[in-house]
């Protein structure tokens, strides 16, 4: 009996992704290939902005921090989730457990405000183009890198504090493949309302805020964009924005889906698809959409790859 956190559940069981035999082997596989794509996609990319003299600047010191964070948060789930495809009881200890929604917690509100703070160097550059250098300077960026982090840890703080104080008495199945905030607080047999109204507020402020912040710097990029009256300028100030914009669809669009929904709507296989797509997939894709559609990204790797 754990007496620190008031639960008697020394263990939980998760479900996984599925529990038919015959589809363990190939999504064992086809999430390890997608994970090895993640694992050298974002080391690439940071590796290639730190030898890559071109792309020192705000707009990749920032990208190099996504795929950090996508780093990160991928490997907070995915290998468990892989040794659970193979594994015959999918066991993870309470203290696994906390770790790893903590953990996971931190660097999903950290990437949301880092996605926000590359909006915002992307609203200087194009709308205030000779203070570029003086409003994003290195310790600018630096201080916004630090508030992005120290934001994330202070929401997985509160979350995992709170949740670490329910009392787990009754069943420890978990349904799903990693320890989420909804699927751990339908299993406690004490009241979950703190920890509702808290991911209520502190997940809306952290989804609502970013996202607002992003709408509204891209309205005057949009507007200033408009004003150029070169079509190769606005096609190249198009081409700076358009795959950070793509990254924040996919990402905002995903955690609104599953975190933010009808409680009516509510389906474990629809939430697990969810998941799934911004646990493992949007890591994966972060570092192709910004190595495809970026002109500096692709000449570096050529200049990197021909030498």
């Amino acid at each position: 009996m754990v007496t620190g956190n008031h639960s008697t559940v020394m263990e939980f069981i998760l479900t996984g992704l599925t529990d038919q035999p015959e589809l363990q082997l190939p999504l064992f596989l086809f999430f390890l290939g997608i994970y090895v794509v993640t694992v050298l996609g974002n080391l690439g990319m940071i590796l290639l902005i730190a030898i890559s003299s071109p792309l020192h600047s705000p707009m990749y010191y920032f990208l190099s921090h996504l795929s950090f964070i996508d780093l990160c948060y991928s490997s907070v789930i995915t290998p468990k989730m892989l040794v659970n495809f193979v594994a015959e009881k999918n066991v993870i200890s309470f203290l696994e457990c906390m770790t790893q929604l903590y953990f996971f917690t931190i660097f999903i509100i950290a990437e949301g405000y880092l996605l926000t703070a590359m909006a915002y160097d992307r609203y200087v550059a194009i709308c205030s183009p000779l203070l570029y250098n003086v409003l994003m300077s290195q310790r600018m960026c630096s201080v916004m890198t630090l508030v992005v982090y120290s934001l994330g840890f202070f929401g997985a703080t509160i979350h995992t504090s709170c949740m670490a104080m329910l009392s787990f008495c009754g069943s420890h199945v978990v349904r799903h493949y990693f320890c989420d905030i909804l699927p751990l607080l339908s299993l406690s047999c004490s009241s979950t309302h703190v920890n509702e109204v808290l991911l209520f507020i502190i997940g809306g402020v952290n989804t609502l805020g970013p996202t607002v912040a992003i709408l509204v710097s891209y309205t005057f990029i949009l507007s200033s964009i408009l004003r150029i009256h070169s079509t190769e300028g606005r096609s190249k100030a198009f081409g700076t924005c358009s795959s950070h914009l793509i990254a924040v669809g996919i990402f905002f669009g995903s955690i609104t889906f599953m975190y933010f929904k009808p409680p009516s709507s509510n389906s474990m296989e629809q939430e697990k698809v969810s998941s799934v797509f911004y646990t493992t997939v949007i890591p994966m894709l972060n570092p192709l959409i910004y190595s495809l559609r970026n002109k500096d990204v692709k000449n570096a790797i050529r200049k990197v790859v021909g030498n």
